[in-house]
C-alpha cells in the first residue's frame, strides 16, 4: 500500500508507540506537502501553521473533528476523510454491543473467569430480548441507516432523529423507519445507539436531561464520539439506575476512561473497535493514500470533507 506513496513522494511514516507528540509532528511536517493522519491526531491551527507547504491532509476516519477544517481551507489546505467504506463494519459491530449488553455477555464473562459460577441457574444474569421492541437511532447517516437496515432480522421496528437534511432526505428509502423528534424517541426508545458527528451542537447531547428522559430499561449504545455523551451524567444515570445499561465504543478522554464507569457492571466499555476489522482499515488507509495521490498530481481528492 506505501508503495503507492513511495512512487510518488518521499514517505516520512512515523513508527512510534502511541500517538504522535504534537511537538514531533509539528517538527517532521515544516516540510512536508502531505499529511496523512488519523482521528487521534490533533491537527489544530499550530500544527497547520508549522508546515506552510502542506497541500493536503487526509484523515483515516469518517469524522474530522480532530482537524481545524476552517483554518485549513484558509491555507489553501484540502482536507479528506474516509466515508462509505468503514460503514457496513461499523454498523455490524453496533449490533454486537447491542446484543453483548442486552443479554449481559460481558457479566457473565467476568463471573466465569473469576470463578464465581456454580453452573446452570434459572435466574442467572437474565437478559433482555429485541424482538417487539423500538431501536432509536441518533443520526441517520450512512451508518445509522445501515445500522437500522439490520434491525428487522431481530425483530425490531425503527426510529430515528437528525438534524441534517440531507440524512432525511436519504430516509424515504427506508421503509417503516420512523423520524421523530429527539425528545420523542429518548421516551419511547428501548434501545437508544448514538451516530452523529461530535460538532458543537452534538456535544453532551446526551446529558443529565436526555438521560432521565430514557426508559429505565432502555440501552444506550455509542460508536459515534465520546464526547456527544456526557460521561459525568452516564455513570450517574447508571449508578441510579434510570436506564438499564450502556455500551461504549468511544470516549471523552481517550484513552483515559472515566473511574466511575470502569467501576459498574451494567456498563459494556471497548478500546474503539467498531471499524476494526483487517479489511475494513486497510480500505481507509488506501483511500486515503489515494487522496493525497490525487491532491500531489494537481487533481481533484477523492473524498474531500464539504
Amino acid at each position: 500500500m506505501l508503495s503507492k506513496l513511495h512512487a510518488v513522494a518521499a514517505v516520512d511514516l512515523y513508527r512510534g508507540e502511541g500517538p504522535i507528540s504534537q511537538e514531533e509532528l509539528r517538527a517532521r511536517i515544516s516540510d512536508k506537502e502531505a499529511l496523512v493522519c488519523v482521528s487521534t491526531d490533533a491537527i489544530d491551527r499550530i500544527v497547520l501553521d508549522a508546515a506552510p507547504q502542506l497541500k493536503v491532509v487526509a484523515n483515516v476516519a469518517v469524522g474530522y473533528d480532530n482537524i481545524d477544517v476552517a483554518h485549513a481551507r484558509s491555507r489553501g489546505v484540502v482536507v479528506t476523510n474516509t466515508p462509505d467504506v468503514l460503514t457496513e463494519s461499523v454498523a455490524d459491530f453496533t449490533w454486537g454491543l447491542i446484543l453483548a449488553i442486552t443479554r449481559r455477555l460481558a457479566e457473565g464473562e467476568r463471573l466465569l473467569r473469576r470463578g464465581d459460577w456454580k453452573g446452570w441457574a434459572f435466574d442467572l444474569l437474565l437478559g433482555s430480548e429485541l424482538r417487539g421492541k423500538q431501536l432509536g437511532l441518533i443520526g441517520h447517516g450512512r451508518i445509522g441507516r445501515a445500522v437500522a437496515a439490520r434491525a428487522p432480522a431481530f425483530g425490531m421496528r425503527v426510529a430515528y432523529t437528525s438534524q441534517s437534511v440531507a440524512d432525511a432526505a436519504a430516509a424515504t428509502d427506508d421503509g417503516p423507519a420512523r423520524a421523530m423528534s429527539l425528545d420523542r424517541l429518548l421516551i419511547t426508545s428501548d434501545v437508544i445507539s448514538v451516530h452523529v458527528p461530535l460538532t458543537p451542537a452534538t456535544r453532551h447531547l446526551i446529558d443529565k436531561r436526555a438521560l432521565a428522559r430514557m426508559k429505565r430499561s432502555a440501552f444506550l449504545i455509542n460508536t459515534a464520539r465520546g464526547s456527544v455523551i456526557d460521561e459525568a451524567a452516564l455513570a450517574w444515570a447508571l449508578q441510579q439506575h434510570l436506564i438499564a445499561g450502556a455500551a461504549l465504543d468511544v470516549y471523552e478522554h481517550e484513552p483515559a476512561v472515566s473511574s466511575e464507569l470502569l467501576q459498574l457492571e451494567n456498563v459494556l466499555l471497548v478500546p474503539h473497535l467498531a471499524s476494526g476489522t483487517t479489511e475494513t482499515r486497510s480500505t481507509m488507509a488506501e483511500l486515503a493514500i489515494d487522496n493525497v495521490i490525487e491532491v500531489l498530481a494537481g487533481r481533484p481528492p477523492l473524498t474531500p470533507v464539504a
